[in-house]
């Protein structure tokens, strides 16, 4: 028979049902029901190549790294890319040390690749209870650093996309230090998906040692091959912070959500919760200088929850501000974020 995910096919249903029933437990059996559904459907539609085993893998992998990262939900992460090749006694080792032992004082958790080099830096300073490894399977076998190997919050992946998920989902900041192709790859899909909104905007932060010259030849290339071609605009730049110090990585974290605390799409308008009410007269500065974000006869203004918020009652409490944005320019409403901290 033909499977489809409207609900017309027959004893299927039934036993789909049933078989949620038995397992109970089942949360949300509407979107189980359709994992299901598309299960079958691929099996249907296998023709020997190797994608059921992707599809396997991959939702393995996805349903794995939910089980590690639940139970910190409700704690920030900071997700720390960077060379493994990068070695000890070397400035940028100390100072990736010192960022992981900051940011565990301050009370974050770090996430990073797992592996040595400013990885093993990272989880060394910040240590094994606060520290994520979302390491990868390579050819050369990149083994877990001493830190993070057999802790319960180190995760294996075989493919470097469901890795990237679990960086990026489970990410409230990033920093980047110096790397190779890998880390490049990193920084540069994180920038991609908060520019073009596949991604809440958060802070992203490239990290180099005092008169280093890695990240301002990088911007160099951005600001003349990039910006200046008209490849991107001139509020992606704002997009991401420079630094040479740990402290002032903090500092850049912990302003950013000083105010804000989150951001949600509803009915195609953006509310941004807020830990404090925003003053009347930043309001008015915010609806001047961002008006040119904003859709058709679109506004700014203040609000509580909305209906469509019942599922988040313990932030209900929170003042919001509603966008009408037109979602062309993240760049800038990450900076109308940066406004609302001052």
């Amino acid at each position: 028979m033909e499977i489809h995910f409207k609900d017309d096919n027959g004893p299927v249903e039934e036993v789909i049902n049933q078989l949620m029933k038995l397992s109970e437990g089942i949360r949300r059996p509407a979107i189980v029901r359709e994992m299901i559904l598309a299960s079958l459907k691929a099996g249907q539609e296998d023709n020997g190549k190797v994608d059921l085993k992707l599809m396997n893998t991959s939702l393995k992998e996805m349903r794995f790294t939910a089980k590690v990262f639940g139970p910190y939900s409700h704690l920030k992460k900071v997700s720390v890319f960077g060379s493994a090749r990068t070695k000890p006694n070397t400035v940028l080792y100390e100072t990736a040390y010192n960022l992981g032992a900051k940011l565990a004082g301050s009370g974050y958790m770090v996430i990073t690749g797992g592996g040595p080099g400013i990885m093993q830096a990272v989880h060394e300073g910040a240590g094994p209870d606060h520290s994520f490894g979302v390491n990868i399977r390579l050819p050369s076998e990149q083994d877990s650093n001493p830190v993070i190997k057999g802790n319960s919050k180190n995760i294996m992946y075989k493919y470097f996309f469901n890795r990237k998920v679990a960086f990026l989902k489970e990410s409230d900041a990033i920093v980047v230090f110096p790397g190779g192709f890998g880390t490049l790859d990193e920084a540069m899909e994180t920038l991609a998906l908060v520019q073009t909104g596949k991604r809440n905007p958060l802070p992203i932060i490239l990290m180099d040692e005092p008169d280093g010259n890695y990240w301002l030849n990088w911007i160099k290339f951005i600001k003349e091959e990039l910006l200046e071609k008209n490849y991107i605009s001139k509020s992606d730049m704002h997009l991401f912070d420079l630094t040479d110090s740990a402290d002032k990585a903090i500092k850049i974290i912990n302003k950013f959500y000083s105010r804000y605390h989150s951001i949600r799409q509803i009915k195609n308008c953006y509310i941004i919760r807020l830990k404090k009410p925003l003053e009347e007269e930043k309001l008015k500065e915010i609806k001047t200088r961002y008006s040119d974000i904003l859709k058709t006869d679109g506004k700014i203004c203040l609000s509580g929850a909305l209906p469509e918020e019942v599922d988040e009652t313990e932030i209900s409490n929170l003042p919001r501000i509603i966008i009408d944005f037109n979602k062309t320019n993240y760049g800038k409403l990450k900076q109308l974020i940066d406004e609302i901290n001052c």
